[in-house]
């Protein structure tokens, strides 16, 4: 494949993104909690795990595909779910509807995307999950799920780590809203980077796409600290299909979900955008596997950003993994073709990473891999 966009790695996506966003879009989708140490940290921590190489192996043949929850993956990846995707470039939820559909992976569609969640489904042809938030109106969350199941829709995603969302000072600065609150501020900030304010006037304000009716509204920055385990096991009697239980960082928590019925627990840090002091979600990821059993579907995310480090979630005891910004930033980099860069590098660093640790399958992963750096 041609690295025409300049995309060898997702660092080079951040960067070139960085360039090309509206610097509140950019921090919107690259902020965190606080002053961003706890992502940080994240990513540090993984980072700082080594591989244990092996040689004289054979590994000529080699496989990145598995599956999740009945679902056969080409990729050991799927896509989390993203809020407002089409900030990054106008139609990047369809693009990456596309991408779950070429490779057979999973997509979350927000509660909280700006496309439908019907036109998410048509995209994605069989490969998209619902993702819930609770907008504090229980009306709202039935008619969401009933849209899901109309769609056809077999999987949900229920987000859990939101009960207050957290403070997150650069979008702060840049008096980052959803709808734009367009002042002298923001009108200087899309007038330095007219390459993506000419798209998205062209292609019409990205707009919260699930509440476009009178009898329905999403409010992201709204409490919902009144949901509790109650809670939870209506939408559990409620959904028919298989239900994840996504920002789990505890094991005690990830014991409780098990005996409630959820089908799967996606262990999250919400990358970091929720807590600065949040624990370290690969960390949290070994704890939870010892906790919930060796067979038990753990779906990970947070500090993901190369092959390399979904080999080593694999290996902390993921069943599966979810990438969320480097794809939006491969999107504002190269649009769908910086998307399929991406996606080709990542896949392409799994297998090379797979073959130095002498490994045919990603399936093989296991603790045995991991030494731990002494710094």
């Amino acid at each position: 494949m041609q690295n025409w966009s300049g995309i060898h790695t997702s660092e080079d996506a951040r960067r070139i993104a960085r360039k090309r966003l509206p610097w509140m879009v950019f921090d919107y989708i690259d902020g965190a909690a606080g002053e961003g140490l706890g992502d940080e940290l994240n990513k540090q921590a993984i980072s700082r795990m080594r591989l244990q190489t092996r040689i004289l192996c054979d590994v000529e043949s080699r496989s990145i595909a598995t599956s999740i929850l009945g679902l056969n993956c080409d990729l050991p990846f799927g896509i989390s779910p993203m809020g407002m995707c089409n900030l990054s470039c106008p139609g990047a939820d369809k693009m990456l509807a596309r991408l779950a559909a070429e490779h057979h992976i999973p997509i979350g569609a927000s509660t909280a995307a700006s496309t439908s969640l019907e036109e998410i489904a048509k995209e994605a042809n069989g490969h998209a999950w619902f993702q819930l938030y609770f907008g504090g109106d229980e009306s709202v969350t039935d008619r969401l799920l009933d849209r899901a199941e109309s769609a056809g829709y077999e999987v949900l995603i229920f987000t859990v780590d939101v009960p207050e969302v957290g403070r997150r000072p650069r979008e702060l600065r840049h008096g980052f809203k959803m709808p734009f609150n367009i002042g002298p501020r923001q009108f200087f900030d899309f007038a330095m980077h007219p390459f993506w304010s000419i798209s998205a006037v062209m292609a019409g304000a990205p707009a919260l796409a699930n509440f476009d009716n009178p009898d329905s509204s999403f409010d992201r920055t709204r409490s919902r600290a009144g949901v509790d385990w109650a809670f939870l096991d209506r939408v559990r009697a409620r959904w028919k299909g298989k239900l994840v239980v996504k920002g789990v960082l505890s094991e005690l928590d990830a014991v409780s979900l098990v005996e409630h019925g959820v089908d799967a627990i996606q262990v999250s840090s919400h990358g970091g955008r929720q807590l600065e002091s949040v624990p370290q979600a690969i960390f949290a990821l070994e704890r939870i596997r010892d906790a919930v059993g060796a067979n038990y579907p753990l779906i990970y995310d947070s500090g993901l950003r190369t092959g390399e480090d979904i080999c080593k979630a694999y290996a902390m005891g993921a069943s599966f993994v979810m990438l969320g910004r480097p794809l939006l930033f491969a999107m504002a980099a190269g649009g769908e073709k910086g998307l399929h860069q991406l996606t080709h590098v990542i896949s392409q660093e799994t297998s090379i990473a797979l073959a130095q640790m002498g490994l045919t399958d990603i399936n093989q992963l296991d603790k045995s891999v991991i030494q731990q750096a002494n710094c």
